[in-house]
């Protein structure tokens, strides 16, 4: 059992019994389906500016039907199965995942997608000069990338990435207050260090020097101020790997809107909010009633997400 499910508002399905009665649901009342025909040979473990690989010699091809089914039980907010399709055009189950759908562009760097070892299933990694790590995510749209793949017509330059997260629970904590000075230095600095990291990238030795005395100092000042302040009243947001998953990340992050929306099956308030998190913007997911404190504008949100993401050819 989809251990997310509770994040989308399914928390009361306890039972393998009741996962297989709303999964059949699923199959016979679905709202969207994908189906794409890919080579058993397609190289799905790339970069999306590298081109296809051709098909090498002394290999037999193999044709294999990819089948999503997509039922939404809430704005933004529904169930994937996956599987295949036989000869008979019969649809045999093999996986499914809950899903959450963001809004707006959260980033648009160069994406490498990477195929699961045991299922039809892809992740995402990026890394966003912002953010100073690569972020792994769960692609939501795997059978447009099979297809893009397929039709080799993937065009790295008009390729973004709308990032998403499911929660199970989290906690709401007061804004840092900054005066309007304060802010604009902020944002002056984080300019500059972006500018860094992206000729650090490239190989520039005096970017990577200041990059490295710039950490070193800020480790300094922030071990001199933990001794009399509170850790959250230094750090505004922040987003770091949580857990040995590799798509599951611990955030804190600026609330920017947020809203209340009701699963239409179980009827569990669901509370969605766009966060700035490190200067990403994404969309969140977390049942109202896992929520500890209240949401508004300008506050933050602590918690636990696994990071969705759908690229947007």
């Amino acid at each position: 059992m989809h251990q997310y499910l509770k994040a989308i508002g399914f928390g009361d399905i306890l039972t393998k019994r009741e996962l297989k009665k709303l999964i059949e649901e699923i199959e016979e009342n679905y709202d969207f389906q994908s189906i794409v025909t890919y080579s058993t040979l397609l190289d799905v473990t790339r970069p999306l500016s590298q081109k296809m690989t051709s098909t090498r010699l002394f290999e037999k091809e193999y044709l294999e039907v990819f089948c999503e089914l997509q039922k939404s039980f809430g704005q933004g907010i529904g169930i994937s199965v996956c599987g295949e399709l036989d000869e008979k055009e019969d649809f045999e189950f093999n996986y499914y995942y809950p899903y959450f759908e963001g809004s707006g562009v959260t980033t648009s760097v160069e994406v490498v997608v990477e195929r699961r070892i045991d299922k039809m299933h892809y992740v995402g990694i990026c890394e966003d000069p912002k953010v100073g790590i690569s972020l792994i995510f769960f692609l939501q749209n795997g059978a447009d990338y099979i297809s893009e793949c397929m039709a080799k017509n993937i065009n790295p330059h008009n390729i973004s990435v709308t990032l998403s997260g499911l929660a199970l629970s989290g906690k709401i904590l007061f804004p840092v207050q900054k005066s309007e000075e304060q802010i604009r230095n902020e944002n002056k600095q984080a300019d500059i260090r972006k500018r860094l990291v992206h000729a650090a990238r490239n190989g520039d030795p005096n970017a990577i020097e200041t990059l490295t005395l710039d950490d070193m100092d800020l480790y300094t000042q922030v071990s001199h101020r933990l001794v009399d302040e509170d850790v959250f009243s230094i750090v505004d947001t922040y987003i770091m790997p949580y857990g040995v998953e590799c798509d599951v990340y611990s955030i804190m992050g600026e609330i920017l809107a947020f809203r209340e929306r009701e699963n239409t099956k179980t009827k569990e308030i669901l509370c969605q909010m766009k966060l700035d998190v490190n200067g990403l913007q994404f969309d969140i997911c977390v049942p109202k009633a896992r929520l500890l404190g209240e949401p508004e504008i300008g506050r933050r949100f602590k918690g636990t997400i696994w990071l969705q993401g759908f690229i947007n050819y």
